[in-house]
């Protein structure tokens, strides 16, 4: 392999901001975080926050939500009403 090509790969804590669920796993992500959490075990690790995880994703926790904010559902249904 060549010799610093790769990017960093180390721990990081990724937060969903709409649930403040948290975890710690590994990634590249770190370098671009400019944000530090400490976490249960004393350490210090840079902190990724996400829209979306398993802890609000409507796959895993079974509820649909509909984000209609420009109201294209509704312009759909009234042209294809029949």
């Amino acid at each position: 392999m060549k010799a610093d090509i790769h990017p960093d790969y180390r721990e990081v804590v990724f937060q969903d901001v709409t649930s403040d669920f948290k975890f710690l796993t590994r990634s590249t992500l770190a370098a671009s975080s400019k944000e530090t959490i400490k976490w249960d075990d004393g350490n210090e690790y840079p902190l990724v926050k996400i829209e979306v995880s398993s802890a609000t994703h409507p796959f895993y926790t079974g509820q649909n939500k509909v984000m209609d904010t420009s109201g294209r559902i509704d312009k759909f249904k009234r042209r294809y009403a029949k």
